[in-house]
């Protein structure tokens, strides 16, 4: 009989470790980090013989601050359209790297013969440490307490701190899909408990805005279709005239407060490409609830903008009472076409009066949407940014989703980990002061036409590839974060640690720094395919930090 062969591999977070194929990636056992950044590695390992169970043990000075997930593998039916580039891993459909699941210590994990698996080693720094080498010993074991594996990597944290966020993100918190899945009454008690996990887990991402349903958003909805009713504002129908009652709406500024959110952006207030419909809005109606706009309701016509006129300015005296001028951000529709230009002038023009002085945001592709004064503060995509650049806009935002997938940044499922992390030096180069995704837990099919197991459907049942519906599955017990999610979230780290050296050094040595030795400068399309460079550019970037004076000291 052949003896147990147990190969094991670190690595960093970048590389991902599929069960089909050889591991052709090179060992990568030490790096740094600073007193207040979360830092993650993998160990990745390989079995001759099945191997069930198969214990995983971490020893270091860091103690608890260390913790061990196994990296799951998700399916993907669409792994990408047609027109991919080839900065990917692959294109078939398959089993892809990308939950992370909770290591159970009591049943283990298995090691199945001829795969490659890993798991994610995640280290929360804290300024409580001390600056040093902290080795971590992982320990491979079997039922009998028998060592099979070992690896070690060196984690060295230095003597500074990442200066705090200052980047506006968002990710659509998609509120009603979290009642559907758990099947729970919206707003009801356990609904609340599910919204503030997926809040917290949010926030310890780097995400410090939240999308606000005042109304159910009018967001990826099928034309005269609805999406469950999520409505913080209740709204009673009275003498011809309209009653507001925003006591679950300060519910929800509390939590989300409370957990570290600092910006709120209000839902849309017209349909989703175009502005040419009133989101669904329910009211009490002689004592029942109904529906009173929605797909039917004309924007522009009298009826909601009656409503409209009645709201806002009590939703101002709200944000007013609550000292959240600063804080708020409002919508008019999302990502609006070249020819549905002048339906979006014509619905905003009543609604910018109303909110004068708030900042009012969309996510668009249109330059001319900016150029003719209809968007003041638009949100335009990393494949469409340029004249935004080129023209100075600021603030500069940017987003992607399922139409930025040549060249640009994303994270889609099928592609290499690096090109999800650079964002962070090119939100840095081109001073980016806000990003948004549409997808933190969007766990329908595509214009919520059917509910789906995220687990089974990461392409909103074929619409979208793998990796652009959702950040975050739904666990058991709540939120299990994914690969993508942890990636992103080093990219805003490496965001800080260059504005940090910055201060020191200003930004022309910086970004000198970050160029040195390319053929050609970074932009959002162009930028090295690396994952080493990345690696190596930002170890680079930690020791120029130590080498300058004015690095806060822990």
């Amino acid at each position: 009989m052949n003896p147990l062969v147990l190969q094991t591999r670190c690595l960093s977070s970048l590389t991902k470790v599929f069960a089909d194929e050889e591991l052709a990636e090179s060992a990568f056992g030490r790096a740094t980090a600073f007193l207040n950044e979360t830092y993650s590695f993998q160990v990745a390992y390989c079995a001759n013989l099945l191997v069930k169970p198969l214990f995983v043990s971490v020893a270091s000075e860091l103690g608890d601050r260390v913790s061990v997930r196994t990296v799951g593998l998700a399916p993907s039916e669409l792994p990408c359209f047609h027109d991919y580039d080839e900065h990917v891993l692959r294109t078939t459909p398959g089993l892809y790297p990308d939950p992370l699941y909770p290591y159970d210590a009591v049943e283990g994990i298995a090691g199945i013969p001829g795969q490659w698996r890993s798991v994610w080693i995640q280290v929360e720094a804290t300024d409580s440490l001390q600056p040093g080498v902290y080795p971590i010993e992982i320990t491979f074991t079997n039922a009998k307490e028998e060592v099979i594996g070992t690896e070690r990597f060196e984690l060295e944290l230095l003597p500074a701190l990442l200066p705090a966020q200052k980047l506006i993100h968002t990710e659509w918190f998609h509120t009603d899909c979290l009642a559907t899945y758990y099947n729970v009454e919206i707003f009801s008690d356990a609904h609340w408990k599910l919204i503030d996990q997926y809040v917290e887990t949010a926030v310890r991402h780097g995400m410090n805005m939240i999308l606000t349903p005042v109304f159910t958003p009018p967001l990826d909805t099928a034309v005269g279709g609805e999406r469950p009713t999520v409505q913080l504002v209740d709204v009673e129908v009275r003498d011809g005239s309209y009653v507001f009652g925003f006591d679950n709406l300060r519910k929800w500024i509390e939590l989300c407060t409370s957990r570290g959110i600092v910006y709120f952006e209000f839902s849309h207030l017209y349909t989703q490409w175009g502005a040419k419909h009133a989101p669904k809005i329910v009211a009490r109606v002689d004592g029942t609830l109904q529906r009173i706009f929605g797909w039917d309701t004309d924007s522009v016509g009298e009826q909601y903008q009656s409503f409209l006129a009645q709201f806002l300015p009590e939703l101002v005296a709200f944000i007013q009472e609550n000292e959240l001028e600063k804080r708020s951000y409002f919508h008019i529709s999302d990502e609006p076409r070249r020819a549905d230009l002048e339906q979006y002038r014509t619905a905003a023009e009543p609604v910018r009066k109303l909110l004068d002085g708030f900042t009012i945001i969309d996510a668009l592709s249109n330059f001319e949407f900016y150029s003719q004064g209809v968007v003041t503060n638009p949100i335009p995509s990393n494949n469409h940014i340029e004249p935004f650049i080129e023209h100075g806009v600021k603030p500069l935002w940017t987003y992607y989703c399922v139409s930025q997938r040549v060249n640009v940044s994303n994270r889609f499922f099928h592609m290499p980990s690096y090109r999800n992390r650079i964002i962070g030096f090119q939100m840095y180069k081109f001073e980016v002061e806000g990003f948004l995704h549409w997808g933190y837990n969007f766990w329908y099919s595509q214009y919520s036409k059917k509910t789906l197991d995220p687990f089974r459907s990461t392409d909103a049942l074929g619409a979208f590839p793998s990796g652009d519906p959702f950040l975050v599955y739904p666990g058991e017990d709540g939120p299990l974060e994914s690969i993508r999610m942890e990636v992103f979230y080093e990219a805003l780290q490496d965001l800080r640690a260059l504005q940090l050296l910055e201060s020191s050094i200003g930004r022309e040595r910086v970004l000198a720094l970050v160029e040195e030795g390319l053929e050609q400068p970074i932009t959002f399309s162009e930028y090295p395919h690396s994952m080493e460079w990345l690696l190596n550019k930002r170890e680079q970037i930690n020791q120029a930090i130590l080498l300058h004076a004015h690095a806060p000291k822990a």
